[in-house]
């Protein structure tokens, strides 16, 4: 059996160390470090996507919640309208997070056979800001969604994600930034603006009248909330009479719940136009 030289095994044992590399299959490049997984339903798909953190003294880190659905596939806003379930969001299980605020983009209304709903069909992502405990330590963002996806019906659908929170830029930097354009701009009643909710009054005791101002050529849509999820307002919807600019939606104060009277709540409504849209809060005189 021939004897071999310290040098001359390193040199065989690195010899075979490079045909084996040459024969091992190239493997995809691992998720980037600032997405994590998709969480894989049957007609949808939920991942956590980070951008970087907000300077400051406690900085805020900005992420997004993306949901993709099936074609011809829905989930809900948080007031879903006539049917649906609204999405729950928990963030319980995350490590250093002092705080979670979710901002919901502007949803659309969607008409079938069990009524008027509000929501999103396809793609959405619900923009985070995320408040550390300690600004020196990690942050991980662990999420729990409990949502529906519907179709003809409904299916409800779990989701859980986990992403170690990266400090520096991000390639979903841009992404953010377009989700973010798209959660309603905080209005006053009656601002000076191109687009704004310019008047809302009482029409007799169970009526509300409301007058939105839009550029001409915009398909302006409106949605009413009432100050607690239990209550169930009736989707808003256009009426003729209104003067050049505005557009006028009438809804009733249906859907109180049980001992609730109208005086005094407060009400947010969430106006629509093309993607540019604006929340403007209302107490009922």
């Amino acid at each position: 059996m021939p004897l071999y030289a310290p040098f001359d095994v390193a040199r065989r044992l690195a010899q075979i160390v490079a045909i084996l590399l040459l024969f091992m299959p190239i493997m995809p490049p691992a998720e980037a470090a600032d997405a994590s997984a998709w969480d894989k339903g049957s007609h949808s798909a939920v991942r956590l996507i980070a951008g970087e953190a907000q300077p400051g003294g406690n900085p805020t880190f900005r992420v997004g919640i993306e949901v993709r659905l099936d074609a011809g596939w829905k989930t809900y806003w948080r007031y879903p309208g006539d049917s649906g379930v609204p999405p729950r969001f928990a963030f319980t299980r995350s490590e250093n997070v002092k705080a979670v605020t979710v901002k919901w983009p502007a949803p659309h209304r969607f008409t079938d056979d069990s009524g008027q709903s509000i929501g999103y069909k396809e793609h959405v992502i619900f923009p985070l800001a995320v408040e550390p405990k300690d600004a020196s330590r990690p942050v991980t963002l662990r999420l729990d969604l409990d949502y529906a996806v519907c179709e003809k019906l409904c299916i409800p659908a779990e989701a859980k994600a986990e992403l170690a929170l990266p400090s520096a830029r991000t390639s979903y930097k841009a992404t953010l930034a377009t989700a973010e354009a798209r959660v309603p701009q905080r209005r006053s009643l009656g601002e000076a603006a191109a687009f704004t909710v310019g008047a809302v009054r009482r029409d007799g005791p169970a009526r509300v009248i409301v007058d939105v101002i839009a550029p001409d050529g915009k398909s302006v849509d409106l949605f009413a909330e009432g100050p607690t999820p239990d209550w169930a307002l009736p989707l808003p919807e256009p009426i003729a009479g209104a003067p050049d600019h505005v557009r006028r939606f009438a809804f009733a104060l249906d859907g109180l719940p049980p001992g609730a009277k109208p005086e005094g709540a407060l009400l947010t409504l969430t106006a629509v136009a093309g993607e540019t849209s604006i929340e403007v809060t209302y107490r009922l005189d």
